[in-house]
């Protein structure tokens, strides 16, 4: 039996699927993600021929960087993917999926670059930047 996970954006206009397992949760502690979160990312990721999503047209992408974009809803402002380019896969942030999510904390990411106004208190591994 496949896993199917499903969610979307705060007002409905984005809606996505995903078959078979999720990664385990990375969560990203870089200035980007806290500025575009208020706090830092928790996300896993999928392969793209592994998702569908209902309102494509809703997203707006945002070239954050030269390596990645990210994609929010255009309407309600959800916070909702990452992708990398050249990468077949696209990550998805926790929030944005439906209970259960069955998902599993894995590790910290640019914990080097972490607010000041918060601490990691789990025994999760942690990495000053990305890991490989």
């Amino acid at each position: 039996m496949q896993d199917i996970h499903e969610g979307g954006c705060l007002c409905g206009a984005v809606r996505f699927k995903t078959r078979g397992k999720l990664r385990e949760l990375i969560f990203c502690h870089c200035s980007q993600c806290r500025k575009q979160t208020g706090l830092y990312y928790a996300a896993t990721n999928v392969l793209d021929s592994d998702m569908e999503i209902e309102g494509s047209d809703e997203i707006t992408w945002y070239r954050s960087s030269g390596e990645a974009r990210r994609g929010f809803c255009r309407h309600c402002g959800s916070a909702l993917f990452w992708k990398a380019e050249g990468l077949d896969y696209t990550s998805i942030l926790a929030g944005a999926f439906e209970k259960p999510t069955a998902l599993e904390p894995g590790y910290h990411i640019f914990c080097a670059d972490q607010g000041d106004y918060y601490e990691i208190r789990d025994d999760l591994p942690r990495f000053a930047a990305a890991r490989d």
